[in-house]
């Protein structure tokens, strides 16, 4: 049985109007993802990643074109129903981790089980813990966010993304703000998620973090290049085999 259709776009287009002056952001794009996929969305500054990416998680609208997420056809969905489908159906990951100063990681972990309307969520603390554990955070439950490194925080981010279990994560650079060996820890996290059956669609600018994902799709000026299987998918230890290997004038390759 194929897997179900967790996105699907037809001639999806954003256009922005700055006076008299259209700017085309995304043109006709048709897309689908599935159930337990793992996406990389790649392209140059201005080629509509950003839009593209605001419009699946709901935070912005298509000027033209259908956007289906998880069977709910979100072009006819109000404010409110938006709010209600980025609380109950998608997790954010951002470069920035955007948590929360001066509170703890289960604090900041409970936040969108707090502020879900659907009244499911009573035992919060509970499924907060088994998130941070999820993301091998166990023993920094209680640290606040300034005693944690860059890699931590962005483990914190996705426990949080992934508490209310999600139909769809969606991270945004999520690997922008780390060192080398923190963004390959955090790409083979992304991996054990998917395994698990999570639904994942990554920005990103790094083609060796895009490697990590099953698809990579490019787009150039607002519109689909190329859509591709990955065949040969970076795996944790090759990727450090990489990074160990020495750079410089000096070193030559065979």
């Amino acid at each position: 049985m194929a897997a179900r259709k967790v996105i699907e776009t037809h001639k999806l287009s954003r256009v922005f109007k700055n006076g008299e002056i259209q700017v085309r952001a995304l043109t006709d794009v048709d897309m689908v993802i599935h159930e337990g996929d793992f996406v990389a969305i790649m392209g140059a500054s201005g080629s509509g990643k950003s839009t593209l990416l605001h419009i699946i998680g709901c935070l912005d609208k298509p000027t033209s074109g259908e956007y289906m997420l998880d069977n709910v056809r979100v072009n006819d969905l109000g404010k409110n129903e938006l709010a209600d489908i980025r609380n109950q159906k998608i997790g954010f990951i951002f470069q920035s981790y955007n948590l929360l100063a001066r509170t703890t990681a289960l604090e900041n972990v409970e936040l969108p089980l707090i502020y879900n309307r659907s009244g499911q969520f009573s035992n919060s603390k509970e499924l907060a813990r088994k998130a941070l554990d999820q993301v091998g955070l166990s023993d920094r439950v209680n640290h606040k966010t300034n005693e944690l490194s860059g890699g931590q925080q962005q483990r914190v981010a996705i426990a949080r993304a992934l508490v209310n279990d999600p139909t769809l994560i969606l991270a945004d650079e999520p690997t922008g703000n780390l060192d080398s060996r923190s963004s390959v820890d955090i790409a083979d996290l992304f991996v054990q998620l998917n395994d698990l059956g999570k639904t994942i669609v990554m920005i990103t600018h790094e083609p060796e973090i895009a490697q990590f994902a099953k698809r990579i799709i490019y787009l150039r000026d607002g519109s689909i290049l190329s859509d591709r299987i990955i065949e040969n998918r970076s795996t944790r230890e090759s990727a450090l085999k990489e990074l160990e290997k020495p750079v410089g004038p000096d070193h030559k390759t065979t």
